[in-house]
């Protein structure tokens, strides 16, 4: 059969990745020794989506990410200089497909990587063979297979929403395969709710019992003694009794007892179990597995007061190798010639505030031209501005150079002065002729003064 243009054939000795990966991983990891003989198990990524630290770290990164803008450039004179708007690749960067935008994309892109550990993205070409369209495939139905040769292929299960109507196995080629930490099989990637999907679940757990403890009026369950023994059916009356008429709804009724029958509550208060310090910590873990710094959740206060160097830390620990992950299989992934790139536009995230920016300018015009920074600030150009500006009195490196190569540099204070500039030939003779008729008429001046003071002597 025929995708996209691809030619889908059978392929022999097919093996899924996950049959070859050793097996200890297959082996039950429990929240604590026993958990799963009491049926206490971690929950799944969906649900710990609940969980607000999971979710406030997936949402912050995916957002910050998908807000840089998708450049595509060329290398030209010895820089990268974006691509002229009429290249064949602008046009999958600035709408992937039909159904989402850039900012979509991106954001789904990192959503899957961070839930699932991997991202499959399915290439839709033209009849050139030019990517066309990227389809984010729904990492739960796709296996990754290697043949005995060690080809790579993917099988696609039904996707409706990326045009695949019935199950397929496509060849590495077509698929841009992104994945967070390989540790058990360079094919597969761990998401970080690997490592914190306890820590969520304990949180979850203790959000569900705080949120019973107050539905309950702040009223913990207790028991009903009495002073002497009672019969297995009184007690089991009383207990009917009981939970009808002061359970639910009820609770906060009054209760009237009798024979001496007596009320005592029996759950931990919440300050015992120091329920604030555990669900902070489970925040805390949570945020230590995605790599996103304690102040971005709100849980300290950052070190640093400038807003761009905390953005500087943040990316470098945070974004930097989702991005760079990003450029890198979007340049192989569109199979871009050597001297074509894609780069995410990091001026979003690390936009300095006007004074920092102002600053920043002053000191780097002389090495830019006013115009670029002018462009910096969506500024438009003005003339005479293209040309980088310096003072007179800096020397170029090459006359440093003449002058560290004598054999004493430092015999004399005076560094040599710059070279005259040299000036077009009708130009320079002007010049000379002004030089003469000037020197003439000095020496006349200085004729007549001398013929005066020799007359009044």
């Amino acid at each position: 059969m025929r995708l996209f243009g691809l030619t889908i054939g059978r392929t022999k000795s097919l093996m899924p990745v996950a049959s070859q990966v050793s097996s200890w991983m297959t082996i039950i990891r429990e929240s604590f020794t026993g958990a799963w003989q009491q049926g206490v198990v971690k929950e799944s990524k969906e649900n710990l989506l609940a969980f607000s630290a999971v979710y406030a770290c997936v949402a912050l990164i995916a957002d910050d990410i998908s807000k840089l803008r998708i450049k595509l450039l060329r290398y030209t004179m010895d820089i990268w200089l974006e691509a002229d708007v009429g290249s064949p690749f602008w046009p999958v960067l600035r709408k992937p497909n039909q159904y989402q935008t850039r900012i979509q994309f991106l954001s789904y892109w990192i959503t899957c990587k961070l839930l699932y550990g991997n991202v499959f993205i399915l290439k839709e070409r033209d009849l050139r063979g030019v990517v066309v369209a990227l389809h984010i495939l729904d990492p739960r139905l796709v296996v990754v297979l290697v043949t005995e040769e060690g080809d790579v292929y993917y099988q696609l299960n039904r996707d409706m929403l990326a045009l695949i109507t019935i199950s397929v196995t496509v060849p590495a080629s077509e698929i841009i395969h992104d994945r967070m930490l390989t540790l058990w099989h360079p094919l597969i990637g761990v998401s970080p709710i690997v490592a914190c999907g306890t820590s969520a679940t304990q949180g979850l757990k203790i959000q569900a019992n705080s949120a019973k403890f107050f539905e309950n009026m702040s009223r913990p369950s207790g028991q009903l003694t009495a002073p002497g023994a009672i019969s297995d059916e009184n007690a089991k009356r009383l207990k009917e009794e009981f939970e009808k008429n002061f359970s639910g709804a009820n609770i906060g009724r009054l209760l009237v007892t009798g024979d001496g029958l007596k009320y005592e509550p029996m759950s931990m208060p919440p300050e015992a179990a120091q329920l604030i310090e555990q669900l902070k910590w489970t925040v805390e873990d949570v945020a230590r597995c995605f790599k996103v710094p304690q102040y971005k959740l709100g849980l300290a206060q950052p070190t640093l007061t400038n807003v761009a160097a905390l953005n500087q830390d943040y990316y470098t620990q945070t974004l930097q190798n989702l991005i760079e992950a990003i450029e890198l299989l979007l340049n192989e992934g569109l199979s871009l010639p050597a001297d074509l790139g894609t780069e995410l536009d990091l001026e979003g995230l690390l936009r300095m505030d006007p004074l920092s920016r102002a600053e920043r300018y002053a000191k780097l015009v002389g090495v830019i031209a006013p115009n670029e920074a002018r462009e910096g600030e969506n500024l438009p150009p003005v003339e005479g501005g293209d040309t980088p500006y310096l003072q007179q009195q800096n020397y170029s490196l090459g006359a440093l150079a003449r002058r560290d190569a004598q054999a004493d540099p430092f015999a004399s204070a005076k560094l040599p002065a710059p070279a005259a500039p040299m000036l077009p030939a009708p130009v320079k003779a002007q010049v000379e002729s002004d030089e003469e008729e000037e020197t003439d008429f000095a020496r006349a001046l200085i004729g007549k003064i001398q013929e005066a003071t020799y007359a009044e002597v």
